[in-house]
């Protein structure tokens, strides 16, 4: 992902869990608060304890490729995404299919999606 479409700094991330805009299911805790930009950001949180440097980056990666396809969808916001435990044995697919759960509960995206 683009520069423009990350929330990296830990200020963003505190507002962002501050304000308790939230949803979750087994994999993934999602937060999300409106930005004024013309498009959604994405902040990722994966934590140690769910296994070594090249697990947590897999998981990333899933996370940031996810996104990549449904980034044009989204509404504007700015998004934190929390990696579970539960996640780390799934594949692309039943990844992807995760994440539009949390997406659709949240009501994130904007119309329908193709």
């Amino acid at each position: 992902m683009k520069k423009e479409y990350r929330v990296k700094k830990s200020q963003d991330f505190d507002n962002i869990i501050r304000k308790k805009q939230s949803f979750a299911n087994r994999q993934f805790v999602i937060y999300y608060q409106e930005n004024k930009l013309d498009h959604m950001r994405l902040g990722i949180s994966v934590s140690k304890k769910l296994g070594k440097a090249h697990e947590r980056n897999r998981l990333k990666r899933y996370v940031r490729e996810s996104f990549k396809t449904r980034k044009d969808f989204l509404k504007n916001y700015d998004i934190i995404i929390i990696v579970r435990p539960a996640a780390k044995g799934l594949s692309f697919l039943e990844f992807g299919s995760s994440i539009d759960h949390v997406l659709k509960r949240s009501k994130l995206y904007r119309g329908k999606r193709v």
